[in-house]
């Protein structure tokens, strides 16, 4: 039987940082990132979705979609932020339902990679979740740090997701990363052996 963990976070707690330490000990694993880009491609029935539901305006030249544009459309209005994933979620489901099913033909754990898991209620798809957890204050700093925001833009961004304590509380395990790149590793380490994944 293959095991499925999700693993979420929040904008900057270092979720890619978890991932990275799976991978390296060669899990497969499914990226919701370059699902959502790929499911928009030129050509691609999720990119007509969005043209339907925005308007060519979303396009650069060459037919590819502007991401820029459609970031500042949906950043600072709600409703079109839901817009727009109620029109890419059936597209993202479907492909990351189907890398999943493939990967577990592979491995005995599979890592699900998905930003906006809960939000997406991509729970149902997991035998569990991880949330990679760090303070509302780390946050902050590491978003505007890594992005260069100011600290209300940054701020903006992190109010846009469901707030890690949230996610926190509804995950079956927490990967704390307010401390070194060593202690996160240990705890991933560590629970794959707990649960014998590796010896």
């Amino acid at each position: 039987m293959s095991f499925v963990l999700g693993i979420t976070g929040g904008i900057a707690s270092g979720k890619s940082t978890v991932v990275k330490i799976f991978a390296e000990r060669q899990f497969p694993i499914v990226d919701g990132d370059l699902i959502a880009r790929k499911v928009v491609e030129p050509k691609t029935p999720g990119l007509a979705a969005l043209i339907d539901t925005f308007g060519p305006a979303i396009l650069q030249a060459d037919g590819r979609l502007d991401r820029k544009k459609l970031g500042d459309l949906v950043f600072h209005d709600e409703q079109k932020r839901q817009q727009l994933n109620h029109v890419l979620d059936p597209f993202i489901r479907k492909e990351i339902t189907q890398q999943t099913m493939a990967a577990k033909s592979l491995s005995n754990l599979v890592i699900v990679d998905i930003p906006l898991l809960y939000e997406g209620r991509y729970e149902e798809l997991m035998d569990a979740v991880a949330v990679v957890y760090v303070t509302p204050e780390y946050q902050l700093e590491r978003l505007m740090k890594r992005n260069l925001l100011s600290q209300s833009d940054a701020q903006k961004r992190i109010d846009s997701q469901m707030s890690l304590e949230m996610k926190k509380k509804k995950a079956e395990i927490i990967f704390d990363n307010c401390g070194s790149l060593e202690y996160l590793r240990k705890q991933v380490i560590d629970w794959l052996i707990k649960n014998q994944f590796v010896s």
